[in-house]
């Protein structure tokens, strides 16, 4: 048995905490409301995030010292815009002689600094290097995770030892946890997918068919390797789970915040009243500007992501965005999966 501390109770953070505690671990749940801490204490419910019984053997906690306390490992949960401020509380409190392994599962890029999640954990905590931090990801609705549904992710870091413990912690008959090392791509898949994911759910809010759906993930799909190769990931991790599976799961499906969220901008509805709607995180739209930033600067053609910038941030119209896309110049298809295994091959 390990003793986890997991930060953040929104629906994802519970339901790896409940992967963690049917593991048989001593699982801490961190959360900064004081009432949600009481409420999984007593009621062994979090009712606004996921609607399942959440196992005693959980024990939340909204003193970040107390979850902390003699863990073996930490897994950060948070929104990719809370990274900093919980990683810079989290370093002022650990103690320097403790060092517990971390593992984060969040999905997101930082707009303007256009840093991944490990780099901003790394940047904030003194004695993390980033080889050393994990990454979980992979196609996994928290709802299906929280009953015990098949499940299937992938763990990475460059450290392999770090990533091969981080596998024993979760894997289970219901959580099956696959390694890599390429932690760059497993990263970039996991936080772009979310891109192609608010696009899904514009085409289905247009009431677009599944022709339409179908060529979104494929082409999103191109995008994401593109972008991922020209920073150093494998084109190749883009066809595994935290790539196309990701992708899948995450266009198709009405759990999907990022397909709700652009349903409901396909239906007509502004961006604040969205996000009003929502009421929780959606990581596709900051990824949005993030990723648009980042095309630009390494001069990598994605007209998908720039399609859904001008809807987010430019008022623009899905429906001309769509037409604007459709009237693309001609090209051939191949060129992209030639690109691909030129960088593959050449690695």
């Amino acid at each position: 048995m390990q003793k986890i501390a997991v930060l953040g109770a929104g629906s994802w953070g519970t339901a790896l905490s409940i992967v963690l505690a049917d593991n048989g671990h001593d699982v801490r749940l961190w959360t900064h409301r004081r009432q949600q801490a009481e409420e999984i204490n007593s009621n062994h419910t979090n009712e606004k995030y996921l609607q399942v019984r959440v196992p005693e053997r959980i024990k939340a906690h909204h003193e970040l010292e107390k979850a902390i306390d003699d863990v073996s490992a930490i897994v950060i949960v948070v929104p990719t815009k809370a990274i900093r401020d919980v990683c810079s509380e989290l370093n002022s409190k650990l103690d320097q002689d403790h060092r517990p392994t971390l593992i984060h599962a969040t999905k997101g890029i930082e707009p303007v600094s256009l840093k991944r999640v490990s780099q901003l954990i790394s940047e904030e905590m003194d004695a993390y290097n980033e080889n050393d931090i994990v990454v979980l990801s992979g196609p996994s609705h928290a709802e299906e995770v929280g009953e015990r549904q098949p499940t299937t992710v992938t763990v990475s870091s460059v450290n392999e030892e770090n990533a091969a413990f981080a596998q024993d912690l979760f894997i289970n008959e219901s959580f099956r946890v696959y390694t890599s090392t390429d932690m760059i791509g497993i990263e970039l898949g996991g936080a772009l997918k979310n891109i192609i994911a608010l696009g899904a759910g514009i085409s289905d809010g247009l009431d677009y068919g599944d022709n339409a759906k179908a060529a979104l993930i494929t082409r999103g799909l191109a995008e994401i390797s593109r972008l991922g190769a020209s920073l150093g990931a494998s084109p190749l991790t883009f066809l595994g789970l935290p790539g196309v599976g990701d992708l899948i799961v995450t266009c198709t499906s009405t759990h999907s915040r990022n397909w709700r969220a652009g349903n409901l901008l396909g239906k007509g509805y502004k961006l604040d009243d969205v996000l009003e709607q929502m009421g929780m995180a959606v990581e596709g739209v900051r990824t949005t500007k993030a990723a648009s930033q980042f095309a630009q600067l390494q001069q990598i053609e994605m007209p998908i992501t720039n399609g859904l910038h001008q809807v987010l941030f430019e008022d623009k119209k899905p429906r001309d965005v769509v037409d604007q896309l459709m009237k693309r110049n001609k090209r051939e298809e191949m060129d992209d999966l030639s690109a691909f295994m030129r960088m593959d091959c050449s690695d």
